[in-house]
């Protein structure tokens, strides 16, 4: 009696507003068996189930720990101001944070942006996340500064939104433990970076892999060593002249050829 099975998955987690379709569908065109279990998690959950071995890798926001995660940045989002529809800002195409001086700014506990210093005037109290902070700007109590796939995740009719110049920006990247480098996280890292199903660069060679290449190597050892050329038969008579009649001779010369005879 056997015991059960188990199913072997590729866990990935990655936070709102990084859409990973395209990477998901290469994922089930190359492993078809090996599920892929997509987890949406905010940018700290998301770090922390990395760490807690709860994920394989991730679509995350950067910076991360660089001491126990490796991490290879993908884009850098544009940051945009997310406004009512009837805003001043929306006459321009794009806004300076001087723009936002007398505006009330909302600065959302799960802010991916590293401000040094907001703009525009502090709220009473900080939203608790980007949701409700957009629930506040749609009833006019302030605007909000996020990355731009944030303002396509949380999009109102009755908002919009201007870039926003001079702002820190977002950097999105994709990050795994660096003890756990494992074949299917190498397998992703391909898929991201636009490898093909061929290449296999970053996978290390498995053991039959690794002894046909060293016999492949040998043999190009043995065929590179130089040959000792053997002497073909007859090779000893060719080129001498005036021997008779071997291989390589011809006939002697008639010492009395072109002299005229004497007439008694």
């Amino acid at each position: 009696m056997t015991g059960p099975e188990v199913s072997l998955s590729f866990r990935l987690v990655y936070v709102p507003g990084v859409m990973p379709d395209k990477w998901v569908r290469v994922w089930n065109e190359r492993q078809p068996d090996v599920p892929l279990n997509l987890t949406q998690a905010p940018a700290q959950p998301a770090h922390g189930m990395l760490l807690d071995g709860e994920a394989d890798a991730g679509l995350v926001r950067l910076p991360v720990d660089r001491t126990v995660l490796s991490a290879i940045p993908l884009y850098t989002e544009q940051t945009v101001v997310v406004v009512p529809k009837d805003h001043l800002v929306t006459a321009a195409d794009s806004v300076t944070v001087e723009d936002l001086a007398d505006d009330i700014v909302l600065h959302p506990l799960d802010d991916v942006l590293d401000w040094e210093t907001l703009p525009g005037r502090p709220a009473l109290e900080r939203p608790a996340t980007t949701a409700d902070a957009i629930e506040l700007v749609a009833a006019g109590i302030g605007v909000l500064v996020v990355p731009l796939s944030l303002a396509r995740l949380h999009h109102r009719k009755d908002l919009t939104h201007r870039p926003l110049e001079d702002a820190p920006a977002s950097s999105v990247g994709l990050a795994w433990p660096e003890a756990a480098t494992t074949d299917l996280v190498e397998d992703f890292i391909g898929i991201v970076r636009g490898r093909t199903v061929n290449s296999t660069r970053g996978r290390r060679p498995q053991p039959a892999q690794e002894q046909q290449a060293k016999q492949g190597r040998n043999r190009s050892a043995q065929g590179d060593a130089p040959r000792r050329r053997q002497p073909s038969a007859g090779a000893s008579g060719r080129g001498r002249r005036g021997t008779g009649g071997g291989a390589g001779g011809g006939t002697a010369k008639n010492p009395r050829r072109g002299k005229p005879r004497r007439r008694s």
